[in-house]
């Protein structure tokens, strides 16, 4: 999948938000040296709810938002520690967050309204999911009849989300050029 992308002219990627499908990170990082692999959030939080009854959801992830959510990486730390202990009777919820939580603590690096927006792949899974929809009952002639028909979805969707912008995106931009490697990538594509 990467060596195909840069085939196709991508130079450098800055961010991949992903669920945690075997293999992917390794590849990413192969390909795009500098690549920062991050994991949804979303995706961790249903795949550690597989372990804990439903009675227990709400408080459950009423503390990980805590983990998540917090002002800075000490304090995410330190609700970490405290979710640890307060869920131990869950070992399989408790692992998929230890497992992974360097990459929680990775999004500590960039600024809030960042952070916000890496955290999960809900955007892009939208997409797919709109995809599957106008593909899922039919039989196409041809790869270009599929392309076709992705244009038409992609210029539906353009219109539904026309005048959506990100919240505060001009943050966001700013908190981004403090990273050094992200500022050189966001002044050599500004400038195209």
């Amino acid at each position: 999948v990467f060596d195909e992308i840069k085939a196709r002219g991508v130079q450098d990627i800055g961010f991949i938000s992903m669920d945690g499908v075997s293999g992917l990170e390794d590849g990413a990082k192969s390909i795009f040296k500098n690549v920062v692999v991050q994991r949804c959030i979303v995706h961790l939080i249903r795949n550690s709810l597989k372990y804990v009854p439903s009675k227990d959801y709400k408080a459950f992830t009423a503390q990980l938002k805590k983990i998540y959510g917090a002002v800075s990486l000490r304090a995410a730390q330190s609700e970490f520690e405290k979710f640890c202990e307060t869920w131990s009777k869950y070992p399989g919820a408790i692992r998929v967050w230890k497992d992974n939580f360097r990459h929680v603590e990775q999004l500590y690096q960039y600024g809030s309204d960042v952070r916000r927006i890496m955290y999960t792949t809900n955007a892009i899974e939208s997409v797919n999911a709109s995809f599957r929809k106008v593909t899922k009952q039919e039989a196409f002639q041809s790869e270009t009849a599929v392309f076709k028909v992705f244009y038409l979805r992609i210029k539906e969707l353009y219109k539904k989300w026309k005048g959506h912008s990100i919240q505060n995106w001009a943050i966001v931009m700013n908190q981004l050029c403090i990273d050094e490697r992200l500022g050189q990538m966001i002044r050599k594509y500004s400038a195209l």
